[in-house]
């Protein structure tokens, strides 16, 4: 394969075929290409990102074989908070490939293509939602929790009349507002971007409801339709009083339907739910995390690693040591924190130096899942403590976490 020089380069694949980024004469093959491959609604989620100045096509790849675009692909920029460090990451959606280029590594070359122009807009990781296994294909490993939908043990009680309005544009500020604090109790958190929080009102895929009281909002959710009933996500409410009215003023919104709402445990909604919510299934359901180059992502934690040494009392000087294996990792304990990271070769054998090791595919796990490295270790053989188990437990501890997406996890 051979590039131009240019920040969106041309890529030949052979064959005629090109991979580049989107252009505007592309959107009406785009579109078509997403809704023959993808579900209904995908055309206008495409276009909603690539007409918004935010995002613009350069957020889009395609491969054309001639004037047909037969692959395409969106990168969006995303931020995961990791107690209270911000970490920039990206996001790959709406990929698509035609019928007849299947099994030609296409979109292998597309996420290729877009994780060096997520690398490029400062990514640290990326993040996604995506169908089973298949992405585990380009560098994804399964890592964070996605909270389970659970159905109501019985019908909510409805409200006397319906309470909600369809969010808008004026409701923007609020619908931020109590998203951040229902996510404040989370170690790891994903927000909607300001972006994104306009194409969820502009699409119609999901309905974002708010409700209010005395003339302001004071909760809110988004509805999608499972294949049995109505799903309500995201909900946010400012008191357990307004989450038990959004309930009431969802059932009466929905008369006759099941609802099934995703719980978010220790929120208001959380609480004010969690009697009347069934068990959930214990099926695994995971969120996709990559994290190409470990150092800088481990630099950008230092502050928070060290207040959890600090915290359980082991801010002792030396260095910690956590190696991939084909590659490691140093941090001396200093008294006002970790030093920066200092990356080294290959170390097959860390415990033997007082180091940790963890597979380079299971990295995204242990920084951000709910495993943490005693858990880790318990399921994968290449995951373990070393002989300072105290310490790395306590650097890495299980987490809890809460990722809001452009696409409800159902």
């Amino acid at each position: 394969m051979t590039a131009s020089t240019t920040s969106t380069p041309v890529v030949h694949l052979g064959g005629g075929l090109e991979l580049r980024a989107g252009r505007p004469a592309d959107l009406e093959q785009v579109g078509a290409l997403l809704e023959a491959r993808g579900e209904p609604g995908d055309a206008t989620d495409h276009r909603l990102v690539v007409e918004d100045p935010a995002a613009g096509w350069g957020s889009c790849a395609v491969v054309t074989d001639g004037d047909r675009v037969i692959c395409t692909g969106l990168l969006l920029d995303e931020t995961v908070r990791v107690a209270d460090v911000h970490l920039p990451a990206g996001q790959i959606e709406l990929v698509a490939t035609a019928e007849s280029h299947e099994g030609r590594g296409l979109v292998r070359s597309l996420m290729g293509w877009l994780h060096e122009r997520s690398a490029e807009r400062g990514h640290l990781l990326q993040v996604m939602i995506g169908i089973p296994y298949f992405y585990r294909l380009f560098g994804y490993e399964y890592a964070v929790d996605v909270p389970r939908a659970r159905e109501f043990r019985e019908p909510p009680p409805a409200a006397a009349e319906p309470l909600l309005r369809r969010a808008g544009e004026r409701d923007v500020p609020a619908l931020a507002s109590l998203q951040e604090s229902a996510q404040a109790g989370f170690d790891v958190a994903v927000p909607h971007s300001a972006p994104r929080r306009r194409w969820l009102l502009a699409h119609d895929t999901s309905t974002t409801w708010v409700l209010e009281r005395d003339g302001a909002v004071v909760a809110s959710a988004r509805t999608g339709d499972p294949d049995d009933g109505v799903l309500v996500a995201e909900p946010a409410a400012l008191d357990r009083a307004a989450a038990e009215d959004l309930l009431r003023a969802l059932a009466a919104q929905f008369p006759g339907e099941a609802l099934t709402a995703v719980h978010r445990p220790g929120t208001a909604t959380g609480t004010a739910w969690e009697h009347l919510l069934a068990a959930p299934d214990d099926l695994a359901e995971q969120y996709y995390a990559r994290i190409a180059d470990p150092a800088p992502v481990l630099d950008a934690l230092r502050p928070v690693l060290h207040r959890r040494l600090v915290a359980a009392g082991l801010d002792r000087t030396g260095d910690v040591l956590l190696s991939t294996f084909r590659a490691s990792y140093r941090m001396a304990v200093e008294p006002g924190g970790l030093g920066p990271v200092r990356a080294g070769g290959r170390l097959q054998s860390p415990g033997a130096a007082g180091g940790a090791g963890v597979a380079p595919d299971q990295l995204p796990a242990l920084l951000l899942g709910p495993l943490g490295m005693h858990g880790l270790a318990r399921r994968r053989p290449d995951v373990y403590p070393g002989p300072d188990a105290e310490l790395f437990d306590a650097l890495f501890p299980p987490l809890s976490a809460d990722l809001l997406t452009y696409y409800l996890p159902w």
